[in-house]
């Protein structure tokens, strides 16, 4: 068979052809490879930080409720604080002043203020036979002046200038008296702080105090004061 040129020519470009398609493919072969895994790699980190930032979403809301819950939990508890520190402020200003008025009651502490004096003596006259301790100050006398005093609200008591104390006792002796241990003798002027005209309405209220003196012969004398001043409480029994 005779080999004409135009076959030759044919051949070459078809050799030429395939060798540029399979150079072609090669290339294309090598230059794609290594790009799928980092396209993968870059799809799955997509996909992770989605996910994450779906997380931290939900998590917000999450967080934004339980910050409304607490914001409403506080604002309950400012409103009860508030409620209590009004009614402890109360409390505890009434639990000072009760604290203060025992301190008063028991002579711990200096009270100044004003208040009223009941003087006691032994009867003027006394009728010829008549028994002398029906005309003179007994202990019962001066004890009832005292308890009146502190049931009218007087903050101290004195008897002769010897401050009481919720453990005072007062004791008769023939004409004289020992408070505390402390001998007196007449006039025993009992002294009251308080508000005067209340603690003098409370002895002289009709079938009271004053009347019961008076007919026990003892004479009372009254006077109020603008400003008694009593030291507190001393005790020579140590």
């Amino acid at each position: 068979m005779k080999v004409k040129g135009k076959h030759i020519i044919l051949s070459f470009v078809l050799l030429v052809t395939g060798f540029i398609l399979a150079l072609s493919y090669e290339i294309t072969s090598e230059g794609s490879s290594p790009l799928l895994p980092g396209i993968e790699r870059q799809w799955e980190l997509e996909d992770e930080l989605r996910n994450q930032v779906i997380m931290e979403q939900t998590t917000n809301r999450k967080l934004q409720e339980d910050l409304r819950l607490f914001q409403a939990q506080v604002r309950d508890l400012e409103n009860n604080l508030a409620s209590m520190d009004e009614e402890q402020e109360v409390k505890a200003q009434n639990l000072l002043e009760d604290i203060e008025r025992l301190r008063k009651i028991v002579g711990q502490v200096e009270v100044e203020g004003p208040g009223i004096e009941i003087a006691l003596e032994d009867a003027d006259y006394m009728p010829d036979g008549a028994n002398p301790n029906d005309y003179i100050v007994h202990e019962f006398h001066i004890q009832r002046v005292v308890h009146e005093l502190f049931v009218a609200g007087a903050e101290a008591v004195a008897i002769n200038g010897y401050r009481l104390s919720h453990q005072s006792y007062i004791q008769c002796t023939g004409p004289v008296i020992r408070v505390d241990g402390n001998t007196s003798s007449a006039p025993f002027v009992i002294t009251g702080i308080g508000d005067p005209d209340h603690l003098e309405s409370a002895l002289t209220l009709p079938g009271g105090v004053h009347y019961q003196l008076v007919n026990d012969e003892i004479t009372v004398r009254i006077q109020k004061k603008n400003l008694i001043t009593l030291d507190p409480y001393l005790s020579e029994r140590g």
